[in-house]
């Protein structure tokens, strides 16, 4: 199961289910997802049917998985520094890819590289004032240039599988921003492989487009305490 290729497959799966068994009561006005979340979302929102998720899905993560053995590398959880900072010690290891992958909420940035890169990023990062520069147990850097094999292998399947316009904006990682506008999610989607998690920009700015109040359908309550970091006075509830 913590292999990508099927823990993949499984969450979207779980978030999926959750959004369907609410029936009529699931009407969002905005959606959002983290990661993989984003493909849940979109078929939560009906950009996508399921079926065709299920299986882009399934093919994110072999290609990802295929791009973890490519390369060994890994990601470092970056606690109690601001995001320049973090950008800023990333931006001066030259001789290494590393780069911030996960803006998750406030004083929390996930970094992603090469072994070497993060070895040396939470070094410095430490160095720097962060209370925590922790490796993580992942099979690789996700969100970093180090998928770039993924990102063109993925790009082929979403660019010929069907997307529709959603019910409801859907807020996509690269850019935070809301879109409606298939061939853009599309662009966006492939775009999302290589490019950070910009989660905390997200929920912003749905709090500045209006939302008071978050449900997140899927394992566990993470999103829900980043979201309460982010801003203490919206509502959330979980559904898992």
């Amino acid at each position: 199961l913590r292999q990508t290729k099927v823990t993949q497959p499984a969450i979207f799966l779980h978030a999926v289910a959750l959004a369907k068994s609410l029936g009529d009561d699931f009407k969002p006005d905005m959606v959002a997802g983290h990661s993989l979340g984003e493909f849940s979302a979109l078929v939560a929102a009906g950009a996508l049917s399921f079926e065709d998720g299920l299986t882009l899905v399934y093919q994110r993560a072999l290609a990802m998985q295929a791009a973890c053995e490519k390369t060994p590398s890994t990601m470092a959880a970056v606690l109690g520094l601001a995001d320049d900072v973090v950008e800023h010690v990333c931006a001066g290891i030259t001789d290494q890819v590393v780069v911030p992958a996960n803006y998750n909420c406030p004083g929390q940035v996930v970094i992603s590289g090469s072994i070497e890169g993060i070895d040396k990023a939470c070094e410095q990062l430490s160095a720097a004032g962060a209370k925590r520069a922790l490796k993580l147990s992942v099979g690789g850097a996700f969100h970093s240039p180090l998928m770039e094999p993924a990102r063109q292998q993925l790009a082929e399947a979403i660019a010929n599988t069907p997307f529709k316009q959603p019910v409801c904006p859907v807020y996509q990682n690269v850019n935070a921003l809301p879109q409606t506008d298939p061939d853009i999610i599309k662009i966006n989607l492939i775009a999302q492989l290589t490019s950070p998690v910009r989660w905390t920009q997200s929920v912003l700015a749905m709090i500045a487009d209006g939302a008071d109040s978050f449900v997140e359908l899927g394992p566990g309550s993470v999103l829900q305490g980043l979201i309460k970091k982010i801003n203490k006075d919206v509502a959330t509830e979980g559904r898992q």
